[in-house]
């Protein structure tokens, strides 16, 4: 019975201790698999590399080979386990939490993790936060669907496995929770808000707890700009917007080319060429972090940075393009900093004899991360934590906001993950009515108060009849016409002359939201559904009618 209290208090779309502790756990799930994937990674690594991510210390056969055999094992694996559940990553969990309150495969969940592992512990350039977004869902929603919650909690609560899986990431739980507002539920609620920042602080504080507080960021320094800098700092911003457009066109451009081609052949074709780019270029393998480990320790070597920028960004296009399972925010960062270092260049024009290249590192971070994801806000609260420097915050702003707008306004880009998601055909678009009602559970509303009767016999319906009050419903059951809505016909009574009018009964889950109930009405726009426990489908718990589902949007959908 507690448990039944717990679904039906969770059915409301409102703030509450469950809904925070619910979330909480869901942080502790996602993070212990996000940290069980870093040691995976970390663990294995340790035996042929001397320092993490760091591959100039092979061979050059040995950095040819390593990715060739990764993807020839990723493919085996992904065969293994069916094709069909090979659609990974951020965009498709944005798709599910959309279409699917966040319920997530299992079988696609395993390929990325062992997919993702393989990738990033071979040095493809991809980032870990893509397969950790991933099983952070996953986690979640698993927790949901043991617990028989409400959609609308299980779509809240793999949100709060997102932002435990970012959070775990980058040790930023902030900016975790911003980009799940701003990129994979695209809305703000207050209470959807409260439980996915208690998860994002839970996956960070599980992950210091294991791999310590560093950060991204932690080797650059950050020096105070000039306003002088400002104008400059403008053109910076147009340029990477410039390039994020450029970053983004291109890489939809590899995925069309190569979509002719089945799955094995492209993982092949992505592990030869990043074999061959870390046989020239070895600091240009791994996620991104041996990108920033360079931009910082030499800033002045130009030709070295642009070398590794170039290699790195085909390795990434590259990577992504053909399927290699992980993510692209990671390898982002890596290719902001160094261009942001290589910006720094002419900035020393401005202000000569000032070092004020780990600034503007990570303000092509800053810039480049928001106009390639559509996430403004998302990477000025990532600079913000990843800096701890006050003084970076108006600086960010400038690039970012001049960034995103170039990349928007004059390039018309949209963000990467949209784009992906309309290629592959995934739905991410809901109707507002729809995104309305799916925030409340069927529970919360269901009228409850109705009589079910277990005959066919017309007399025996019509006694019923006449001995409930006019509000409550009869609900009649034959075997042959199943559940249906027993009711006098007005417009056909008469003193000799009494009908009854049956209406047919759709049933729905006591998971299901007011947007499921909706989905069976919306073409009669008339009607009812009875709601049925999902343990026991012959036991029903209440009624929806047409006209309440009405009311909500019409009346209450301020209060959603």
């Amino acid at each position: 019975m507690q448990l039944e209290a717990l679904r039906r208090r969770l059915a409301r779309p409102k703030t509450s201790i469950q809904l925070c502790l619910l979330g909480i756990a869901a942080g502790l799930i996602a993070a212990g698999l996000i940290i069980l994937f870093r040691l995976t990674i970390v663990l294995v690594q340790n035996i042929f590399l001397e320092n993490f991510d760091d591959f100039t210390t092979l061979s050059a056969l040995e950095r040819f080979l390593l990715p060739v055999g990764a993807a020839c094992i990723i493919a085996l694996f992904a065969y293994l386990t069916g094709f069909k559940h090979y659609r990974l990553g951020i965009p498709f969990v944005i798709h599910r939490m959309k279409m699917h309150y966040g319920q997530m495969p299992f079988y696609n969940t395993v390929n990325q993790f062992f997919g993702g592992a393989l990738a990033l512990i071979s040095g493809f350039s991809v980032g870990r936060e893509g397969p950790s977004v991933h099983m952070g869902a996953t986690g979640a929603s698993m927790l949901a669907n043991q617990l028989h919650l409400p959609y609308n909690a299980m779509r809240t609560l793999s949100g709060c496995g997102v932002a435990a899986g970012i959070a775990a990431s980058f040790n930023t739980p902030l900016a975790a929770v911003i980009f799940v507002m701003e990129v994979v539920l695209r809305e703000y609620k207050v209470h959807i808000f409260v439980p996915i920042m208690l998860a994002a602080v839970t996956g960070a504080l599980a992950t210091q707890f294991v791999f310590g507080d560093d950060i991204e960021l932690a080797l650059i320094s950050v020096t105070p700009l000039s306003f002088w800098h400002y104008p400059y700092l403008v053109i910076c911003g147009m340029t990477l917007g410039a390039i994020a457009y450029a970053f983004n066109k291109n890489l939809m451009l590899i995925i069309r080319t190569f979509k002719p081609l089945s799955m094995l052949p492209r993982l092949i074709i992505a592990g030869i060429i990043a074999g061959g780019i870390g046989y020239l270029v070895p600091q240009a393998m791994g996620s991104g972090m041996s990108a920033i480990t360079i931009a910082t320790h030499s800033p002045d070597n130009v030709q070295l940075l642009l070398t590794i920028l170039i290699a790195k960004l085909l390795a990434t296009l590259f990577a992504i393009g053909l399927g290699i399972p992980g993510g692209l925010i990671g390898p982002v960062i890596g290719l902001g900093v160094i261009m942001g270092t290589l910006m720094s260049f002419f900035a020393h024009l401005v202000a000569p004899g000032t070092d004020v290249a780990g600034t503007y590192g990570v303000l092509g971070m800053a810039g480049l991360l928001a106009a390639t994801l559509h996430a403004p806000l998302a990477s000025l609260t990532a600079v913000m934590e990843l800096t701890s420097s006050p003084q970076i915050i108006v600086p960010a702003m400038l690039v970012i906001v001049t960034a995103y707008v170039t990349a928007l306004q004059v390039f018309g880009n949209r963000s990467i993950f949209l784009q992906q998601l309309d290629f592959q055909g995934l739905t991410y678009q809901v109707s507002p009515a729809t995104e309305a009602l799916q925030k409340v559970g069927i529970m919360a509303e269901m009228n409850e108060d109705f009589k079910l009767l277990y005959a066919e016999d017309k007399e025996q319906i019509k006694e019923s009849l006449d001995n409930l009050d006019g509000q409550t419903p009869l609900i009649v059951y034959d075997e042959e016409n199943g559940y249906r809505l027993a009711e006098y016909d007005l417009n056909l009574m008469s003193e000799e002359n009494i009908n009854i009018r049956y209406v047919t009964l759709e049933g729905v889950s006591s998971q299901a939201t007011l947007s499921d109930a909706f989905d069976v009405l919306k073409d009669k726009r008339s009607g009812a559904v009875y709601v049925y426990d999902m343990h026991d489908h012959k036991e029903i718990l209440g009624i929806m009618r047409w006209d309440q589902i009405r009311h909500i949007l019409t009346i209450r959908n301020a209060l959603l």
